[in-house]
């Protein structure tokens, strides 16, 4: 298992291939951006030596596979929206349950309001907003 990013992981499947993951739903600081270190270490933190399910849908236009991860029962990626480390991604909510949908968006409100992570700086910027200005 290695984590690339906050919310970026590699994982071996029963064959010991290994597979690029995307975690679904959330969008990380990138390694530049305040936060990205601290991003990537709770993801590795919550995924790290432990026996993931990832369930994936697709695949983004990087060959990554785009998986919504679990350790046990628990939802890898909304822990790191919980944490404050990532943004519920919006622009693909459509791709998400309803419940996934409210979960997330419930999430990332309850961080803000308790400025967890990246909202404690109010001036932090989602990374597609960071990219775009690159």
């Amino acid at each position: 298992m290695g984590v690339s990013d906050g919310d970026t992981i590699t994982v071996l499947d029963q064959a010991k291939q290994q597979h690029r993951v995307r975690l679904a739903g959330i969008d990380a600081p990138e390694k530049g951006q305040p936060f990205g270190q601290r991003s990537k270490d709770n993801l590795s933190a919550l995924v790290y030596g432990k026996e993931v399910e990832a369930r994936c849908h697709k695949r983004d236009r990087y060959g990554r596979k785009v998986c919504a991860v679990f350790v046990g029962s628990r939802d890898v990626g909304l822990d790191q929206v919980r944490a404050g480390m990532a943004w519920w991604y919006r622009e693909y909510a459509r791709e998400q349950t309803s419940e996934d949908r409210s979960a997330y968006q419930d999430a990332e409100g309850a961080a803000r309001v308790t400025q967890k992570g990246l909202w404690h700086d109010t001036q932090s910027r989602p990374p597609w907003e960071w990219r775009k200005a690159r």
